[in-house]
């Protein structure tokens, strides 16, 4: 069978696998459900033919109890049923939510940042969202009316197995439209989930970026942007509609022609005396009811379509590898002692070479500056140092050992980073700076505010920690924000310290509150300082700068002033403009 077949149906029956139990047990319920609701067609014959017939007396005391029995055990079934199939497909959809968020998580900083945050927001909640119908009802309703079918043929062939071959050759004509507008919705669900998706990231830009969009006076252009999308959305849903509000009422007068042929066909024997009436009507009420899950299929197929190509979508971020991975017996990296070395590094950009042969070491508690022009690989360069990256060529060792062979954890624990963008949570300020190190106390959280400068701001806020500062900070000033992000890399006490741009976006006076903080920070730790600015790394006990990729000088601020070269080039650009 095509569906059976199909690797994302695969991968869709796969997550409920765990489960199994519960299944089985759902499954007993289905064959109670398919049994009661083929007994309640197999006991019209009776009714009929001995009560209205034979005008059984017995017969009409004992009927209306059965049939109230039937349809109780039949209620019981579906009801226990559809809580056991519920409760699998949303424990299901939840796992695999959770398993998608644990993924992105994980994955590298490469495959980041070519990915928008909206689209894998869309993948995490509307795909997710359309596997879920899937697994609660679509497939569910898939096994239900499979049952119930064969349940509903088995009593159709044994009252008149002629006239229900005669009826069943229709069924292969039904189940055309199944087939015939499968692909075609599961494309058009395809497209429609893309356009959500760029739906969410025109929301997640303009959201965020609402400051920007105001200040250039964009609103009207991204009402129109956002509307283009919407517009796109309803185009796909409309004909994934149409072509599903079509499916069941075609089927139905296909259904309808079986019908109105078995009526004419059935009622020349009752008339000829070749059939009872009983035995008539059990069979018309037979094919009837089979003919309900046969169109109920139809739905059933829309919803799978699209969670196929739901699973699909959510499978592309499964799939993709972490390629920033720990080696089998990879060793818990001690606490840096001696230096970090960079020895003869490549690194490339997919193919683009960004870094050639960088030879650089940095002592315990040397403060190096990297300086140099926009995208000379300052910021690729550090970030090999925590592996958001790994080096193509080469390798960094702290105090002797490759870090590509210790525990990313023992690696990362080692290593705070303040960057030029202070990144924030929506949270009070205390969880802020405790991100640091979650497992330290109130009073230690204040010791890291002190020694940021940032406590007297803090406790002229509302709530003093407990103040919730916004989303990004959105409620502090660039330089209280960065202060706590100072805090945070205190808190941490990490020996090796990453300053990325870390004052370029302040004004003279927070620059210098922060630069206060940052040398409350430096003190101790082998630190790199990436900077615009020449004026802030002059204290550096090396400059390194760095052009196009490859160190072109090296040392103090006087030696490379002296020496007139790219330093002194860039030292005086920055001065002549100042």
């Amino acid at each position: 069978m095509k569906l059976a077949l199909n690797p994302d149906f695969k991968r869709l029956m796969e997550l409920a696998r765990p489960h199994w139990r519960r299944l089985l047990l759902a499954g007993v319920c289905m064959i109670g459900i398919a049994g009661f609701t083929a007994l309640s067609v197999y006991i019209i014959k009776p009714a009929m033919d001995d009560i209205f017939g034979k005008r059984d007396i017995a017969m009409l005391r004992i009927m209306p109890f059965a049939i109230l029995g039937v349809f109780l055990f039949k209620g019981l079934f579906a009801w226990s049923n559809s809580y056991l199939l519920e409760s699998v497909g949303l424990t299901v959809v939840n796992a695999l939510r959770q398993r998608l968020y644990n993924h992105i998580q994980e994955l590298p900083l490469a495959f980041l940042d070519h990915m928008p945050t909206g689209i894998l927001m869309s993948r995490i909640s509307n795909d997710v969202n359309e596997i879920q119908s899937a697994v609660t009802k679509a497939i569910t309703g898939l096994i239900r009316d499979s049952f119930s079918v064969i349940g509903l043929l088995v009593v159709i062939f044994y009252r008149d197995w002629r006239l229900a071959s005669f009826g069943v050759m229709v069924l292969p004509v039904a189940f055309y439209p199944l087939f015939v507008f499968g692909s075609r919705l599961r494309k058009l669900a395809t497209k429609s989930q893309e356009t959500r998706g760029g739906l969410n990231v025109i929301l997640h830009e303009t959201i965020s970026g609402n400051r920007i969009v105001k200040a250039f006076g964009m609103e009207n252009y991204e009402k129109q942007r956002f509307a283009r999308q919407v517009q796109r959305d309803l185009h796909y849903n409309l004909k994934s509609v149409w072509i599903d509000a079509l499916s069941s009422p075609l089927m139905e007068f296909i259904g309808a022609i079986g019908i109105a042929s078995i009526v004419a066909y059935g009622g020349h024997k009752v008339i000829s005396g070749e059939s009872t009436p009983g035995t008539f009507f059990s069979f018309l009420a037979g094919i009837l009811a089979l003919y309900q899950p046969v169109k109920s299929l139809s739905k059933v197929n829309s919803m799978i379509q699209k969670a196929l190509a739901a699973t699909k979508r959510v499978y592309e971020i499964l799939d993709v590898q972490n390629n920033i991975t720990e080696k089998p017996h990879a060793i818990a990296l001690p606490r840096i002692r001696e230096k970090i070395e960079f020895q003869h590094v490549f690194f490339a950009y997919q193919e683009q070479t960004v870094l050639h042969d960088i030879q650089l070491t940095a002592k315990t508690g040397e403060v190096i500056a990297l300086v140099g022009t926009s995208g000379g690989g300052k910021t690729t360069l550090v970030n090999l140092l925590p592996r958001f990256y790994d080096v193509t060529i080469g390798a960094v060792l702290i105090d002797g050992v490759d870090i590509r062979d210790v525990t990313i954890k023992s690696l990362r624990d080692q290593i705070a980073i303040v960057t030029q963008q202070s990144f924030l949570f929506n949270d009070t300020v205390q969880n802020n700076i405790a991100y640091g190190d979650i497992r330290k106390s109130l009073d230690n959280i204040i010791a890291a505010a002190r020694a940021a400068y940032a406590y007297d701001f803090i406790m002229q806020l509302p709530e003093g920690f407990d103040t919730v500062i916004g989303e990004q900070g959105v409620r502090l000033s660039g330089g209280q924000r960065q202060r706590l992000c100072i805090a945070r890399a205190i808190l941490k006490d990490a020996p090796i310290l990453i300053l990325d741009e870390a004052t370029s976006s302040l004004d003279s006076e927070s620059e210098l509150e922060v630069q206060k903080a940052l040398e409350n920070l430096m003190q101790g730790r082998t630190t790199f300082v990436i900077a615009h600015r020449l004026s802030t790394v002059q204290f550096a006990d090396r400059i390194i700068v760095i052009v196009n990729g490859r160190i072109v000088e090296e040392g103090t601020h006087t030696h490379l002033l002296n020496r007139n070269g790219e330093y002194r080039r860039l030292h005086d650009i920055q001065f002549q403009q100042g």
